[in-house]
Order: C-alpha cells, then sequence, then structure tokens
C-alpha cells in the first residue's frame, strides 16, 4: 500500500497577484535607488511614488510608512548578500580571506552601481525600526555569523590581523557597504569603477603602509 503524499502543486499567482508582486518589486528598487543617491532623511515617500509612477495612496496600499519602505530595500538587500556568501562558501578555490574579500568587492561594486541603500545614522528613525524588523534581524545576525567565521578563519591562517578583535574586522567590512571614498573618487572623473575598487579594496585587506 503507498502511504506516501501526493506534493501539493504551488498555487498559480492570478494576473492581479503577478501585477502587484511587479509593483512591490518596482517601489523597492526605487527606494533602493534612492537611499543609495540621497538617503533615508532626504527621500521622500513622494519621490519614491512618482519614481514608479504611481500614486501616493497606492504605495501606501503596500507599504504603511516611508519606514516599511526603506526596510523592504534593506530586507532584499540582506537577501542579496547571503546569496553571494552561498556562492562564495562553495567556492574552494578561495580561503577564508578570500571569500571576505569577494563579499566585500561585490559590495563596493554594488555601491557604485547605485544598488546599495545607506546605511541608517544612529539618531534615524529607520534605524529604531530596523532593530524592530524581525526578517532585517534575522537576516543580519545570519550574516554576521557567516562572516564572523570567515574573520575566525582568516585570522588562525594569518591572512587577516589576529591581533584585531573579529568584531571590528566585521564592522569594517560592514563599513565598505557606505564608504564615501567611492563616491569621491568616482566624481573626480578620472578613473575607473574597477580601479575604485581595486584601491579601497586594497586600503581595507593590506593598509597603507608600504609593503617591505
Amino acid at each position: 500500500m503507498n502511504t506516501d503524499v501526493p506534493a501539493l502543486a504551488p498555487a498559480k499567482l492570478s494576473f492581479r497577484q503577478k501585477t502587484l508582486l511587479a509593483r512591490e518589486d518596482a517601489i523597492v528598487a526605487a527606494v533602493k535607488r534612492l537611499l543609495a543617491e540621497k538617503g533615508f532623511d532626504l527621500m521622500t515617500v513622494d519621490e519614491v511614488a512618482a519614481e514608479v509612477g504611481i500614486a501616493k495612496a497606492s504605495l501606501y496600499k503596500h507599504f504603511v510608512s516611508k519606514e516599511a519602505l526603506a526596510a523592504a530595500a534593506m530586507v532584499q538587500t540582506m537577501d542579496q548578500a547571503l546569496a553571494v556568501v552561498d556562492g562564495l562558501a562553495a567556492d574552494t578555490a578561495l580561503d577564508a580571506a578570500g571569500r571576505l574579500k569577494a563579499l566585500t568587492r561585490w559590495t563596493l561594486e554594488t555601491q557604485l552601481a547605485g544598488a546599495m541603500p545607506t546605511l541608517p545614522s544612529e539618531n534615524s528613525s529607520l534605524r529604531n525600526a530596523l532593530l524592530a524588523h524581525r526578517d532585517y534581524m534575522d537576516r543580519l545576525m545570519t550574516l554576521s555569523d557567516r562572516l564572523g567565521e570567515w574573520i575566525v578563519q582568516a585570522q588562525a591562517d594569518g591572512s587577516v590581523n589576529p591581533a584585531l578583535p573579529p568584531q571590528a574586522v566585521l564592522f569594517t567590512v560592514y563599513a565598505r557597504a557606505c564608504d564615501p571614498v567611492l563616491g569621491f573618487l568616482k566624481a573626480s572623473g578620472s578613473h575607473s569603477d574597477a580601479q575604485i575598487v581595486d584601491w579601497v579594496l586594497s586600503t581595507c585587506f593590506d593598509g597603507l603602509a608600504t609593503r617591505r
């Protein structure tokens, strides 16, 4: 007697559901661009609605506040970062330090592409909203744990300074997501994105002292 229960086929989305999801994706993409360009404090809900091409009232049907908009963008960015981490973890050609550098490179490239939301300041209402946002905090803790393992491994093999507290290394890597040096160098118009990424990556992992 076959006791296996047949798997339920995934429910097909209606045209309306697909439309709503596509609109939400467009909204989050606009928020990410505006957060990267202006930051949370200067971004307005009116700007988001205008960029997506919908009424402000329609936008509020998807996201109830400016903080909710930004949190959705931050959650999506965390998902992208975790996907990158998964890919790097599967790359057996990379050691722990190599994985940290590769993730940081992705962070820098994403920022230069205008798709990295700026982290909120300590006194921002967004910071408090994110601290209370379970999906965001779960992803942040997962990402921190994964990177923490690489940091400890890299310190054990001597490729990252073992005298540094792992938390200091972690926050240094996170800080590259909002490093103003990239914007300053790009604004000069004298350097390619690839050069800028290489230089900032070098200052982060190799320091400023001349190698002897």
